[in-house]
């Protein structure tokens, strides 16, 4: 049964059409001309994978870096892979709680010393005032590791100085060539002109005035929540599974939206691997407490 999912940001369209345009739109070979030619330009080519599914494809072009977004903070499945790649893994902390990020991290770190927090609300577009960027220097000292600043508000190049005061390392921001095109995050980019206006501002050293640095501490607000049920995933079968067969990484896929699959959410992935399945499963089934022994 297919169900329509509509994400709060970009209404126009279900979620289920969006992934198989992109889908469609972009095969491997595209991937490798694009990473072909940012070379060219002397850019470091990445891009963020969305499922365990995505991350293998891109290795196959062997990308340098991994990007992990907000909504897959918890997909333990895909971080177990870019993890033991042994590169670099940058990962938003938009739409969790600090207890949420608590896990990913410890995840991460029983895999690889090469992790990156970004600070990030997610909001599209998120007002100035509501960046927290006090969070920045709070990630830091908790975790002791690098920490950048993902933004998602408009003509924030002063809140971008104000970060990069307060410590950060990277800054991720979306660039459109107009804010007029069709998709969900062109409304939240920088046109070319205020990327290179950001970009300057950043390398000049220029001390920031913006003075609506927030709170300290991590704040899962209210606005995030509605992304949650959408972005956040379930495990399900990632192919036909009989009844006494044990359960291997290789057999168990996260999917989204986890407010829509009746399976135990991504972050129980190691407590699934390894069990018995009490019965057939067909591909893309969820995985639930009471079909594992």
């Amino acid at each position: 049964m297919k169900i329509n999912v509509i994400s709060p940001h970009f209404s126009s369209v279900d979620r289920y059409n969006w992934i198989k345009r992109n889908q469609q739109a972009t095969p491997l070979e595209f991937w490798r001309e694009l990473k072909d030619y940012s070379e060219q330009l002397d850019i470091l080519f990445f891009s963020t994978p969305m499922s365990r599914g995505a991350a293998e494809i891109l290795s196959k072009i062997d990308v340098p870096v991994w990007k992990i977004g907000s909504g897959d903070i918890l997909d333990f499945v895909m971080l177990d892979y870019v993890a033991q790649t042994g590169k670099p893994v940058i990962i938003s902390t938009g739409m969790s709680s600090l207890e949420e990020i608590d896990k990913a991290v410890n995840f991460l770190r029983e895999r690889t010393d090469k992790i990156i927090i970004m600070h990030c609300v997610s909001k599209y577009p998120c007002p100035p005032e509501e960046l927290n960027l006090k969070t920045i220097r709070f990630l830091e000292q908790r975790y002791n590791l690098p920490v950048g600043f993902s933004s998602h508000s408009i003509n924030d190049k002063d809140a971008v100085a104000a970060a990069i005061d307060l410590g950060a390392k990277v800054i991720e921001k979306h660039f459109s060539l107009s804010r007029d095109l069709w998709g969900p995050d062109h409304k939240v980019s920088l046109t070319p002109d205020e990327f290179k206006s950001m970009v300057n501002m950043a390398y000049s050293g220029k001390k920031s005035n913006f003075t609506d640095l927030g709170s300290e501490y991590k704040i899962l607000n209210n606005d995030e929540m509605v992304f949650r049920p959408i972005f956040r995933k379930s495990l399900v079968a990632g192919k036909n599974i009989k009844a006494g067969e044990t359960i291997s990484k290789e057999k168990i896929y996260s999917m989204r939206p986890h407010g829509y699959i009746n399976g135990l959410p991504s972050e129980e992935y190691e407590n699934v691997i390894g069990k018995k399945a009490l019965k057939n499963l067909n591909k893309y089934d969820p995985i639930t407490i009471s079909i594992i022994e």
